[in-house]
């Protein structure tokens, strides 16, 4: 299997900022997309953000132009700037990937999220 780890989590004033990373590990031939979703309590599972292994990316609308998706492929790690957190930003936060593993295998693996809370 393919393993997950979200780092960066914590508690951060409105309008500070974030960094979460998370870094994959195992048996990997290749990542393709990987991604940072979010749950808030009492609500769906939400994309935030994607990217490709060409760098193309996407945001959910409501972070556009304050959260920003990065990945070093080299180091299989996919980061996720956040800037001007609001409240409504405070979620667990859980990185995804899927690529290739041994043998040609496809891999969708999930981490165990990390917790951001924004608040005064």
């Amino acid at each position: 299997q393919v393993q997950l780890v979200e780092s960066g989590g914590d508690l951060v004033q409105p309008g500070g900022s974030l960094r979460l990373s998370c870094v994959a590990s195992g048996s990997i031939f290749s990542i393709n997309a990987m991604g940072w979703y979010r749950q808030a309590p009492g609500k769906e599972r939400e994309l935030v953000a994607a990217i490709t292994s060409g760098g193309s990316t996407a945001y959910v609308d409501s972070v556009k132009g304050r959260f920003t998706i990065s990945r070093d492929n080299a180091k299989n790690t996919v980061y996720l700037q956040m800037n001007s957190l609001k409240p409504e930003d405070t979620a667990v936060y859980y990185c995804n990937a899927d690529g290739v593993i041994m043998y040609g295998r496809n891999f969708h693996s999930w981490g165990q999220g990390t917790q951001v809370t924004v608040s005064s």
